[in-house]
C-alpha cells in the first residue's frame, strides 16, 4: 500500500521564501538547491505552512500528524513526511507574445523519478523532448515567427511533440483551461539555458520605508527582495506513516486522509513571508497513489 500524496502548487501571487542571507547585491533572496541554483521552498517551510494551517483550524489530530509542539519535541516524531516545492514551471517574459512557461528536460525527468516513488503511474511523461541545442526551444504548436525571445536570449523555435507531458502537468495546476494554455505557452530548453534564467529572470523589487514626519526614505532603508513570480508551478512530495504519538493507533492512510480530505477543504495555501501584503498564495491540486 502507497500511502502517498503530491501536491501541485500554482503560485497565484509572487513567493518570497527567504534563503537567510545575502547573495550579491540582492538583500533578500529567494531559497535555492546548492547544486543547481534552481529556486526551491524547503520542506521544514512547507511543513511549517502546513501545521498552521492545521493549527489554525484547530484539527484535534495536529500533534499526531505534525508532531509535539518546540518544548516538547523530544517525546515523539510527526507522522507526516514532507519534501521540499520542487520547481517544474517557471514563468518567463517574452518579447514576441505572452509569457511563456519554461522547464527544461532535467526538471521533468527529475519530477517523473518522484512521480514513480510515490506510485503515481499514471505521470509517465515518456518520451521527455531535448532541445539538444541552446538556441533552440522546443513548443507544442508551430509559431507563425519561427524566432522566440526569452527575457534577452534568441531562440529558434521547433514544434515538438508534448502529448505525454501537458496532460501530466496539467493536473498539478488546479485549473480548467490548464492543457488549452499549457498547448499556447508551455516552452523547453536546454537544461544549461534554463539554469541561466532560474538564476536571473526572477523578479528582484527594490523596497525603501517611509519616515512618518517627514514623508521622505529613511536613511538607509532601501533593500532588494527577490520573488518567485506568480504562475509558477511546484510540486510537494507527502509520505504518510503511522502516528507515534502515545495512545494513539493512526494508521498512515488515516494520517494521509486528514492532510488530503480535512486540511484541504479550500485548495489554498500561503507559503514564504510576506503574507500580510498578499504574498505567498498558491492553488493546490491534490493527487493521490493509486490505492
Amino acid at each position: 500500500m502507497q500511502h502517498t500524496a503530491l501536491l501541485g502548487l500554482l503560485a497565484e501571487t509572487s513567493i518570497h521564501a527567504g534563503a537567510g542571507q545575502m547573495a550579491t547585491a540582492i538583500d533578500l533572496p529567494i531559497q535555492r538547491e546548492a547544486h543547481t541554483a534552481w529556486p526551491v521552498i524547503f520542506g521544514s517551510a512547507v511543513k511549517g505552512a502546513l501545521r498552521a494551517r492545521a493549527e489554525e483550524q484547530k484539527f484535534d489530530w495536529l500533534f499526531a500528524v505534525f508532531g509535539p509542539d518546540v518544548g516538547s519535541a523530544h517525546e515523539h516524531a510527526g507522522a507526516l513526511l514532507v519534501s521540499d516545492a520542487r520547481l517544474l514551471l517557471l514563468p518567463v517574459r517574452s518579447l514576441t507574445g505572452h509569457f511563456k512557461w519554461v522547464t527544461c528536460p532535467a526538471l521533468l525527468k527529475r519530477f517523473k523519478r518522484d512521480a514513480e516513488r510515490l506510485g503515481l503511474t499514471t505521470f509517465d511523461m515518456n518520451p521527455v523532448p531535448d532541445p539538444e541545442k541552446n538556441h533552440i526551444a522546443l513548443l507544442p504548436n508551430a509559431m507563425n515567427n519561427k524566432t522566440l525571445y526569452l527575457e534577452e536570449f534568441q531562440f529558434e523555435a521547433v514544434e515538438s511533440d508534448f502529448s505525454a507531458i501537458i496532460p501530466v502537468l496539467a493536473q498539478l495546476m488546479g485549473r480548467d483551461d490548464a492543457e488549452s494554455v499549457l498547448n499556447k505557452q508551455l516552452t523547453l530548453v536546454t537544461d544549461d539555458r534554463f539554469n541561466h534564467l532560474a538564476q536571473f529572470a526572477t523578479p528582484v523589487n527594490p523596497h525603501i520605508c517611509i519616515d512618518n514626519n517627514t514623508k521622505t526614505v529613511r536613511d538607509g532603508m532601501l533593500w532588494y527582495e527577490e520573488t518567485l513570480p506568480p504562475d509558477t508551478l511546484l510540486y510537494v512530495a507527502l509520505h504518510a506513516q503511522a502516528a507515534r504519538i502515545k495512545g494513539s493507533n493512526k494508521s498512515a492512510a488515516e494520517v494521509l486522509k486528514h492532510v488530503t480530505d480535512e486540511l484541504f477543504q479550500r485548495p489554498y495555501l500561503q507559503l514564504g513571508g510576506n503574507e500580510t501584503v498578499g504574498m505567498g498564495w498558491c492553488k493546490v491540486k491534490i493527487q493521490r497513489a493509486e490505492g
